[in-house]
């Protein structure tokens, strides 16, 4: 049997770990990798146009399986062009493993050709960052890369000089047993005596949760009920707790709807349920707070607590939802479900009327109509900006939907390289890339991945021709929009010219029909819909300042946003209040 390479037995232990693809662009230094990857019928390599697009999809996979992930550059401009979405998978937590292949080793810190030093850029976005500078060191550092990033969950990153990638591995090597899940975390029986003690005490208790509810939808939805606590959420605790949820008051934050805002700041204790959020202008001040979460550094960064409680929610909710008192007065859960409803009945009317004559379309009738004809299990993946405002108010949760987007890192372009990941998981699964005009054409060069490998991505562009939420931040801060506008093409005849199938739309009564045709579509397909840019959105709490600023701008069309099918949910649980 041939002794095996140190490339050889990189791929074997990324197999190992259950890396089923590794993305990215070959060359030079990283070529025996890729050619280990090649005579390795367990993994496949995914060739894709940039760099950045290749750390986005391994961040997406992690997210949509849960489990590791991988990416690969080569050595200077190949491996730093992975850092954003690198970024972005790190702060999303998921676990991605990336190769960061590097020049000869003879020749580091010699300025050498494309010479930098990923050792050094890739710490802020990583929980593990070190370099193969002799075999000897693998499959140690390897596995402990590994492991850090799925028991931390985040990013590891590897650096390889080519010239150590082609000697032999090291005989007898050690390769032990390798992490492949996280555990749970139960806090201690103190913490949860006094968090029972404050619940008790409370009058008024509102829960505000984040991405960390994922597999703990039954255990708030009855804590809840047994503390009667109106239930919000951030944007990342979206798909996870708004479905089925007989407490919803909405969404806080920037993009935020409904009476999220006043239950978390009327309350007299506000608990932050695997939240990270990021906006503490919208949490109170004047109210005792506790926080649950698994990654203690997140404890009490955003704001002043009265208790942190360092665990899993849904460990914590099994321990703490017996121990607590029933409360029997549904007074001021009552009184922000019907603000609620309120809330939302209100700006609903803003493009309900005369849509099917609207032109340019309305974004926010674009939404509703994709979430209508789309599957019940469909990937979503959101451009950062106004498709933002759009997913977050017109998906609607299932506990089977996903909704993927670079919600922590807020980077444009994420999107169309989030969803070639996603649909790489499952072929049959139906992936929708919601992307505005700005991200997609960003990283455009990768719709060509889609139609190399004929990944049925659909891809729904809002084309308003400009950086819509760019606008709307100059428009707050009183200035005129400037360099915001975009000249485009016709996506869809690009899109057809590329080999994929391509629609445009420009009126409301072609919608329907256009996206029908791309769902039924079996390979990749873009609706390239041309949309109003000057329907924005503005937050629920609107400061002086914001006033100030819209008050001197020059633009006097901004849409207070619609909610979609979120209205039929809000007077479902008004018609469950009992009256008297």
């Amino acid at each position: 049997m041939a002794k095996q390479n140190v490339s050889e037995q990189f791929v074997d232990i990324l197999v190992r770990a259950g890396v089923k693809r590794l993305y990215g662009v070959v060359g030079d230094s990283l070529n025996p990798v890729v050619d280990a990857v090649r005579r390795n019928a367990a993994i496949e390599w995914i060739q894709v146009r940039h760099e950045e697009t290749a750390a986005f999809a391994a961040g997406a996979e992690a997210q949509v399986t849960g489990t590791l992930a991988a990416c690969a550059g080569s050595c200077g401009p190949g491996n730093l062009h992975l850092i954003n979405g690198l970024y972005d998978a790190h702060r999303s937590m998921a676990p991605v493993l990336a190769l960061a292949s590097h020049i000869p080793s003879s020749e580091i810190g010699l300025g050498y050709f494309q010479e930098t030093h990923p050792e050094l850029l890739f710490q802020e976005c990583s929980h593990y960052n070190e370099m193969i500078s002799n075999p000897q060191q693998m499959p140690r550092l390897l596995q402990t890369a590994i492991q850090h990033a799925i028991g931390r969950g985040g990013v590891s990153v590897v650096s390889m000089p080519g010239d150590i990638a082609s000697q032999p591995a090291p005989e007898k090597s050690i390769e032990h047993a390798l992490v492949t899940a996280r555990p749970s975390v139960k806090p201690g029986d103190e913490e949860i005596e006094k968090l029972c003690r404050m619940i008790d005490e409370a009058k008024r208790v509102t829960l505000f949760c984040g991405s960390g509810t994922a597999g703990a939808h039954a255990e708030v939805m009855e804590f809840a009920e047994r503390v009667k606590a109106p239930v919000g959420h951030a944007l990342r605790g979206k798909e996870w707790i708004q479905y089925d949820n007989p407490y919803d008051v909405g969404m806080s934050g920037l993009l935020g709807y409904g009476a999220a805002y006043e239950a978390t700041n009327e309350c007299d204790l506000l608990i932050l349920l695997g939240t990270d959020f990021p906006y503490n202008a919208f949490l109170p001040t004047d109210v005792k707070i506790v926080q649950v979460d698994v990654r203690p550094e997140h404890l009490g960064r955003r704001s002043k607590l009265d208790l942190a409680v360092w665990g899993d929610v849904r460990e914590t909710l099994r321990a703490l939802t017996p121990r607590v008192k029933v409360k029997t007065n549904r007074k001021f859960l009552d009184r922000m479900l019907k603000k609620h409803a309120d809330a939302l009945e209100g700006v609903v009317k803003a493009y309900t009327r005369k849509v099917e004559k609207h032109v340019p379309i309305h974004p926010e009738y674009v939404a509703s109509v994709l979430d209508e004809l789309a599957d019940d299990d469909a990937v979503f993946t959101v451009d950062t900006g106004m498709c933002n405002v759009w997913a977050a108010r017109y998906l609607t949760p299932n506990g089977k939907r996903r909704v993927i987007g670079s919600f922590s890192h807020g980077s444009m372009a994420n999107a169309l390289p989030q969803a070639i990941g996603a649909q790489f998981t499952d072929r049959n699964r139906q992936v929708v890339s919601m992307s505005g005009d700005g991200g997609f054409t960003m990283l455009m060069g990768d719709f060509l991945t889609l139609v190399q490998y004929n990944l049925p991505v659909k891809v729904v562009l809002f084309n308003n021709s400009s950086l819509g939420m760019v606008e709307l931040e100059m428009l707050v801060a009183g200035l005129p929009s400037f360099g915001t506008t975009n000249t485009n093409p016709d996506f869809a005849a690009i899109a057809r010219a590329a080999g994929a199938y391509g629609v445009r739309v420009e009126k409301p009564k072609q919608l329907e029909g256009a996206l029908t045709d791309a769902f039924k579509h079996k390979g990749p397909a873009l609706v390239d819909v041309v949309t109003d840019p000057n329907a924005l959105s503005i937050p629920p709490k609107i400061s002086a300042d914001m006033v100030t600023g819209f008050a001197l701008s020059a633009s006097k069309i901004v849409l207070d946003g619609g909610v979609g099918r979120m209205l039929q949910m809000a007077r479902s649980n008004l018609r469950n209040v009992p009256r008297p």
